[in-house]
């Protein structure tokens, strides 16, 4: 099986469908989301809808849980906190309940498991190799699949651990060997923060245990075009452009 996983879709339906092309054209069997559909930008419903009309897997990000009401944006910042008010009266009611009933986490055709930040708290950033650490350790504590797919940061980036030690790799392709725990995160899709302002999704082939990482130009003009006309606070996207 071969999976492409994304992430961070934060409402960017330009830079979704442009990541959804591409793994279109590369071939793989099936789509995980790794959470925050919605939040930031100005097209929720239609992220929404084309994340229901494709089947994907997804599990519940912080953004999704504060957007759908289960939870309140105390702890955001002034921007991300005023585009999920904003977000939450843009919100179908059949896609407010949609992000209600979507899992904190799930594991997928036993090949790995898919989180949205640390293993046992969504709105926790894997940050470091310290954090990494922790999370492997709940891994192994919980008898989960070695390998784990998380997001939340918007950085790409992968943790592998061998024997209590950690490494950190920025490679774009990692072959996971026997004996080795990983933790991956794609990158952001519509709101990425490593200074690259293209987005960012994964690809895994469970056959060869090969992790390849991608990213794709999409109209960045066009999603920055509807933040303005929707009101929303011009940080969001003016950050866009500069991978921020």
């Amino acid at each position: 099986m071969r999976y492409a996983v994304i992430s961070d879709i934060h409402s960017n339906i330009e830079a979704l469908t442009a990541v959804l092309e591409r793994i279109d054209a590369i071939g793989v069997d099936k789509t995980v989301c790794l959470g925050d559909i919605v939040g930031y930008n100005a097209a929720p419903n239609e992220c929404i809808d084309l994340v229901r009309k494709l089947g994907l897997s997804c599990v519940m990000g912080n953004h999704d849980a504060r957007a759908s009401g289960l939870e309140e944006p105390n702890d955001f910042n002034p921007a991300a906190a005023e585009a999920i008010y904003w977000t939450r009266k843009q919100l179908t009611e059949e896609n407010r309940l949609f992000l209600r009933k979507l899992p904190r986490r799930t594991v997928v055709d036993d090949a790995f498991l898919a989180v949205h930040g640390w293993i046992n708290d969504t709105d926790s950033y894997i940050l470091s190799a310290t954090d990494a650490s922790i999370n492997f350790r709940l891994m192994e504590r919980e008898k989960t699949p070695h390998l784990t797919f998380f997001g939340h940061t918007h950085v790409r980036i992968a943790y592998l651990a061998r024997n209590g030690c950690v490494e950190t790799s920025l490679d774009e392709t990692i072959t996971l060997k026997e004996g080795v725990m990983c933790l991956a995160n794609p990158g952001g899709v519509g709101q990425p923060r490593d200074r690259d302002p293209r987005a960012a999704f994964l690809v895994f082939d469970a056959a060869t245990q090969e992790i390849s990482f991608f990213r794709t130009e999409y109209n960045i003009d066009s999603c920055r075009r509807k933040i303005l006309g929707a009101g929303l606070p011009e940080v969001l996207a003016e950050r866009l452009l500069y991978g921020w």
